[in-house]
């Protein structure tokens, strides 16, 4: 056979050519390796990289600060040890020159600190005795001079038995040197003086936990304004600037993973709120919140399931009710479960009493003037629930009565030294006793008298501006917040400061704007403005 034409190989060259030029199929599979695809793919990982670099940079800066205030606090805590150690022996020899002293005034003859009486001497007669009672008395009053009687009454019981050696060296290594042949003083002075630092350890050991962080909820785009637990579940509701309500139901994250500073999910976000969220209080029982807004409005939810998936459809009929009467941005909400009453302040200036049963909700209004100036926060009293404390931004603290809708007493606005103080950022109510404990923006926390309108206390509490405040249910513990970014944690009673956390980072000159504890379980939560809520148990 004869091959093709010159001629129509030249055709078929050309036409093969042509078809070469064409577009490809966008099906191949060559279609999106093209360069500037690959530029922009390049592009995105090094910058995902970028971002979890300096994520995990953060998280490991975190971490070597939480190393260090352990470090340190162990390091503290055997130096306090040690002087202890030091002091003790310092007042035995002390209590035993007292002791040769009363010794030779009663029978002229003196006996040295570490004589030892014969083991047939009779039972020595009561008068030649000499009071333990006084004894004690003499050993209390050298701790007081020295400093260290609350430090020794706050000691855990096996730290005490330790330093003054009464535990066996296989539990607590052996102990400090001290005399072995010293007979134990007639009347169990010793004994009994230790029996009763180690009561008292009993009665107050509950009081020296130490809270450690424990969750890390990230979900939030913006600073998170407010915090409330739910009341007997492991459940947190928090509120933000991004304009949304999560809840978080911490014990799925409890049975899931066990490392320590664990960050959580949400279950459900709640939407309505046509800007930034920033006051929250939860219902009676659980089953509803409110929160109030930067649009002037106080919403009513209810609390969904809390095993909901976190991936179902937003609900709508989450949202019960609409509370509309305030004209500006609320400020603070307080719920009250015994009056079935809701409270908000706003900075219109007034403060309105809520029935959010009712088809006519608001009940009262206070300050409709401004004649205290605009409030800030709002708490129902508990020891009277028939009342409401509120804080001004002009530095006063008013006491209303619900029932006759009028002022009752206006708390003084002065310390000690005269000077009056700066904006209130909170207000709290004493657990049971008719007390109101204010939070200042010049770091001071002021503990007033509802009786009286007086200054119980006032102190120094922050480097910076004390923005929150928080009382556990039992009345034992005060916990602030402040821009220093720390929490710090008080014994209500003796109002000292028993831990320091640092908890959140700073943003904008803000650092913490809400702490909360859980009405029934171990969880302390702080609200930052780093856009973060840290658990702690």
């Amino acid at each position: 056979m004869l091959g093709p034409s010159p001629s129509a190989a030249a055709a078929a060259a050309a036409g093969a050519m042509a078809g070469s030029s064409q577009p490809r199929d966008p099906q191949d599979g060559d279609a999106g390796l093209s360069l500037p695809g690959i530029l922009h793919f390049i592009q995105y990982e090094w910058s995902r990289f970028q971002a979890e670099k300096y994520r995990w940079e953060a998280e490991r800066d975190e971490l070597r600060t939480q190393v260090a205030f352990l470090q340190g606090e162990r390091k503290g805590q055997e130096n306090m040890k040690q002087d202890l150690v030091r002091r003790i022996k310092m007042l035995e020899y002390a209590l035993k020159q007292e002791r040769a002293k009363h010794q030779k005034l009663k029978s002229g003859t003196e006996q040295s600190p570490g004589e030892k009486k014969p083991e047939t001497e009779a039972e020595p007669k009561p008068t030649n005795q000499m009071p333990w009672k006084e004894g004690r008395q003499l050993l209390r009053k050298y701790l007081e001079e020295v400093g260290y009687s609350d430090t020794i009454l706050d000691m855990r019981s096996k730290r005490v038995r330790s330093l003054l050696g009464r535990n066996s060296p296989e539990a607590n290594g052996p102990p400090p040197s001290e005399p072995s042949a010293e007979p134990e003083p007639h009347g169990g002075g010793e004994s009994l003086l230790v029996r009763q630092i180690e009561e008292q350890i009993k009665r107050r050991e509950e009081f020296k936990k130490t809270w450690n962080p424990r969750f890390t909820l990230r979900s939030h785009f913006d600073a998170i304004r407010a915090l409330t637990f739910h009341p007997s579940q492991a459940v947190l509701l928090s509120a933000s600037e991004d304009g949304t309500l999560k809840l978080w139901n911490l014990n799925k994250a409890m049975h899931s993973k066990k490392n320590a500073a664990l960050d959580v999910e949400p279950i459900y976000t709640f939407r309505a709120h046509s800007g930034a969220v920033l006051s929250l209080a939860m219902g009676e029982e659980g089953e509803s919140c409110f929160s109030g807004g930067l649009d002037g409005t106080v919403r009513g939810w209810k609390i969904p399931d809390l095993n909901v998936d976190p991936y179902d459809n937003y609900d709508p009929g989450v949202e019960s009710s609409v509370l509309s009467g305030h004209e500006d941005a609320v400020w603070g909400l307080a719920y009250s479960s015994s009056l079935k009453r809701l409270a908000s302040c706003s900075a219109d200036g007034t403060v309105r009493i809520w029935d959010p049963h009712n088809s006519s909700p608001c009940v009262s209004v206070f300050n409709k003037e401004k004649e205290h100036g605009t409030p800030t926060s709002v708490a129902f009293v508990n020891s009277d629930p028939s009342q409401v404390v509120v804080s001004f931004d002009v530095g006063e603290t008013l006491l209303y009565d619900l029932n006759t809708e009028q002022s009752i007493m206006v708390l003084e606005n002065q310390a000690k030294d005269g000077k009056c103080h700066e904006l209130i950022n909170h207000v709290v109510s004493h657990p049971s006793q008719p007390i109101s404990i204010t939070a200042h923006e010049n770091r001071t926390i002021r503990y007033l008298d509802n009786k009286t309108g007086k200054v119980i206390h006032s102190m120094v509490a922050h480097l910076d501006a004390v923005t929150c405040l928080a009382t556990d249910p039992k009345g034992t513990y005060l916990i602030s917040g402040s821009h220093d970014c720390s929490v710090r944690l008080w014994m209500l009673d003796n109002r000292t400061c028993v831990q320091e956390i640092t908890a959140h980072r700073k943003k904008h000159d803000e650092a913490i704007h809400d702490v909360a504890f859980h009405p029934s379980q171990p969880f302390i939560a702080s609200a930052g403005a780093d856009a973060l809520a840290k658990i702690f148990v």
